[in-house]
């Protein structure tokens, strides 16, 4: 029996999804029936120039060749004039924009001690400015809708990290980038719920050419390509997932979980005054406070 393509006339456009992780993002929304905006600067993995390479129109074209449609955008995903033109890009095209998938990202690892500040810049425009960008675009674009009379299905679906989760030395720029954009996420859900809009995140675990150093065992190969990712991907773009708003979920070919994040652990009520007493107090909190995950406690 063939299956109802869930995205069936959805309008998604997707940021960095010319290579790795929103390529598979890209063609499993065609493949589901969506009309995908294919954004990728061309860039190396570091953010630097890609050398004239066109990775978006190659993804363009395999969606066509199967059967789909899809365009390109060219623009960087940390630009807000060029978020505003891949949205227009959209409405142009398709005729609205349904989602949009923020995963464009770059990696400037180094130790806090001998990280420069360029790196740190870098690093915080790509993730958080880039996925507050389309995010602040498509959110006027449904707001004004909603204030017209029309109904909206949308979604925003950010892409946060483990490392910005639980921590991962060597990338604190990565790491406060991705805790920023769960957060964020958060919040734009409560604020956008009242439109017909639901914004989620995703913390995936796959090889791609940003994680291409860390070196995992064969056994663990196979199940961390990122085509393990992209189902949890299109069933947030999809209708289905409506009712589903403000979640963190970790998704990878061995795991898929709800990430739960900032919750009031233990606490007391009237708190002492006196700086003196404050450590046989916190040190009783602590005692009683669930240990929080680590990158070393990830399987």
């Amino acid at each position: 029996m063939t299956k109802n393509k869930m995205c069936e006339g959805r309008i998604c456009a997707v940021t960095g999804a010319g290579r790795g992780i929103g390529r598979e993002y890209a063609l499993l929304l065609a493949a589901e029936g969506a009309k995908v905006v294919v954004n990728d600067f061309g860039g190396a993995r570091d953010g630097s120039a890609g050398g004239g390479s066109n990775p978006a129109q190659d993804v363009v074209d395999e969606i066509k060749a199967a059967g789909g449609e899809a365009v390109a955008h060219l623009g960087d995903a940390s630009s807000y004039a060029d978020a505003q033109a891949m949205v227009k890009l959209a409405i142009d095209t398709f005729g609205g924009i349904d989602v949009v998938v923020n995963n464009a990202g770059i990696l400037r690892d180094r130790m806090l001690f001998s990280m420069s500040e360029e790196e740190w810049d870098a690093v915080i425009k790509v993730h958080l400015k880039g996925t507050w960008a389309s995010s602040r675009v498509v959110a006027e674009y449904w707001r004004n809708r909603a204030k017209e009379g029309l109904k909206n299905d949308g979604r925003i679906i950010n892409t946060t990290s483990v490392s910005g989760l639980y921590g991962n030395p060597g990338q604190s720029n990565y790491g406060a980038a991705k805790a920023g954009i769960a957060t964020f996420t958060l919040i734009a859900a409560e604020e956008l719920a009242r439109y017909g809009v639901t914004c989620n995140a995703v913390a995936p675990g796959a090889l791609t050419r940003l994680t291409e150093d860390l070196g995992l065992p064969p056994e663990m190969l196979e199940r961390f390509g990122p085509e393990w990712v992209a189902p949890v991907i299109a069933w947030l773009a999809s209708s289905q997932s409506a009712d589903v708003t403000g979640q963190v979920i970790e998704s990878n070919g061995s795991l898929l979980g709800i990430a739960q994040g900032w919750i009031r652990g233990p606490h007391v009520t009237n708190p002492p005054l006196d700086p003196h007493e404050m450590d046989a107090v916190i040190r009783g909190l602590l005692a009683k406070a669930t240990p929080r995950t680590k990158m070393s406690d990830i399987n």
